[in-house]
């Protein structure tokens, strides 16, 4: 695990493979000097009077400038120090410092500055640093903008580099020293930020175990070892386990995932994991049930995909991961709510015992469903494990699948798809979201979608009549399986998977959900 420390040294002072922080682009907002420690107060008294327009260097650099003889200004007349987001700029040995070596990351105009441009510009230098071969580093906090606090500055920072440190090479027999950030120091912020380091390192080593999981191959995450793997972190985390298997899904009549599951010779297995908080009785209202897709493989049964990236489909059991990842993290950061985490596991292959287009399931709820195309599967497994979680007590339920590539069609690998029953409900999981800085779009469910799911021999079908609105129709069926129950779905199948990485976050699998799911418990209140 990552080891993170606060450091109160004036930057010039500090000893470290490299000093890191921003510049921005342009001037910049009024700093919120509370927020960035004495430090940044000191440092701004020593700041010299602002450098001439020409130079171009932004005034929260003067001070940095100013221990530097100068060399900041000289390298943005130059126009090689911009603030540009996206930009780097490294100087090694840099006069006036004990850091062996200066990073200034570009981060763009002032006014659009975020704690989620913290996570991403400490991400950006853990990738930079530990790919040219450094194993520790310092970030230095200028002063914060208005309404950010240090704790919430720490915390994003300690996500991003934490977060940074993944790579999906895990396979790879000639990387036997592989290169990470060891050590993470934090300067420039008051002591308060103490909490947000704790907080942050909890919550990045859920997102990181979602990864890891998501990252696994088919034959190396079969339902079966998924639910020993989800298991085995739950209980280090202190939550309680239950592992239903293909006879105890019998008895519960569970049709529309057992469908799902017999083309395959793997046998399959719901993983249901529970966060109960100090002092909690049955009385207690509310209970969140966090429902998540976990097809280990897709390869659309019958209905089988084109071979051309089917390999990715190793990745149709992102939404179930990200369950498991914010179930640790809760147990760890111990909101007041109870949890219930449901993870349906299946692979979907076209074995000789595998549903057919036409057949007709039966759900847990009752319900009977008119396969038209085995493909869409993750909506079948979803269907039972919504109607499992409701008769566990779930009194608010998120689920949250890999589940259309219509929805890549509509929001590409920006946003993923947000579609609810209850509007306050998607309002308050929108704030959490925008806290966790995590982006979902809300989509239509309107009541004139329904048609496109009715059948003509059951009482549903799994697929829409016609090409359009595909992510809607996916919604609206899995709508048909939560009653009155507030209720929201997360498309996540464009951005669960980086197909070229970022500057802050290596390719393949995101981990998307995470931290809005367990900023969205910490301040539920029904």
């Amino acid at each position: 695990m990552l080891k993170v420390k606060l450091n109160s040294q004036a930057p010039e002072a500090i000893e470290t493979a490299a000093l890191v922080t921003w510049a921005f682009q342009g001037p910049p907002a009024p700093p919120n000097t509370a927020g960035g420690g004495e430090d940044a107060e000191r440092m701004g008294d020593e700041s010299p009077a602002l450098p001439p327009e020409e130079l171009r260097l932004e005034s929260g650099l003067a001070a940095l400038d100013h221990r530097s003889g100068g060399r900041l200004a000289e390298l943005s007349a130059a126009g090689e120090l911009t603030g540009k987001a996206g930009e780097a700029l490294l100087l090694h040995q840099p006069p006036g410092f004990k850091a062996k070596r200066l990073l200034l990351l570009g981060a763009g105009k002032p006014e659009k500055f975020s704690l989620h441009d913290i996570r991403n510009l400490t991400g950006t230098a853990a990738r930079y640093l530990k790919g040219r071969g450094v194993s520790e580093f310092t970030f230095w906090f200028r002063p914060l903008q208005a309404g950010m606090s240090a704790g919430d500055a720490a915390e994003a920072a300690v996500e991003g580099a934490a977060l940074a440190n993944f790579d999906p090479d895990r396979y790879q027999t000639d990387k036997k020293n592989r290169k990470a950030i060891e050590s993470l120091q934090l300067a420039g912020l008051v002591s308060d930020a103490e909490q947000g380091i704790r907080r942050g390192l909890i919550i990045a080593e859920a997102q990181n175990l979602t990864r890891e999981l998501v990252n696994e191959p088919g034959n190396r995450l079969t339902p079966r070892i998924f639910a020993e793997r989800a298991a085995e972190a739950a209980r280090q985390a202190g939550l309680s386990v239950d592992i239903l298997d293909e006879n105890r899904m019998r008895e519960l009549k569970m049709g529309a995932l057992l469908s799902v599951a017999q083309g395959s010779a793997e046998p399959p297995r719901m993983v249901v994991l529970t966060y109960t908080p100090p002092g909690w009785s049955e009385a207690s209202k509310p209970v969140l049930g966090f429902v998540g897709k976990g097809i280990t493989f897709d390869s659309g049964g019958i209905s089988i995909k084109p071979g051309e990236g089917m390999e990715k489909m190793k990745y149709d059991m992102a939404g179930g991961a990200a369950m498991v990842g914010a179930l640790r993290a809760v147990a760890e950061l111990k909101p007041g709510v109870k949890v219930i985490g449901v993870v349906p596991l299946s692979e979907n292959l076209p074995g000789s015992k595998a549903q057919k287009p036409g057949d007709v399931q039966i759900a847990m709820s009752g319900k009977s469903i008119e396969v038209i195309n085995t493909d869409a599967e993750g909506r079948l497994v979803l269907a039972d494990a919504l109607a499992y979680a409701r008769q566990l007590g779930a009194t608010h339920l998120i689920d949250a699948a890999t589940l259309t590539g219509a929805i890549v069609v509509a929001l590409g690998g920006v946003h993923a798809g947000a579609f609810a029953n209850n509007q306050p409900f998607l309002d308050a999981f929108q704030a959490s979201a925008r806290a966790a800085g995590e982006k979902f779009w809300p989509m239509p469910l309107d009541d004139d979608y329904h048609d496109n799911i009715t059948s003509d021999i059951a009482d549903i079908r799994n697929t829409g009549k016609g090409r359009g609105g595909g992510a809607i129709n996916a919604a609206m069926f899995l709508k048909e399986f939560v009653g009155d129950t507030p209720w929201i779905h997360l498309d996540i199948a464009g951005t669960a998977w980086l197909e070229e990485g970022r500057p802050w976050m290596a390719k393949g699998p995101t981990g998307i959900c995470v931290r809005t799911l367990v900023h969205f418990a910490e301040h539920f209140g029904g």
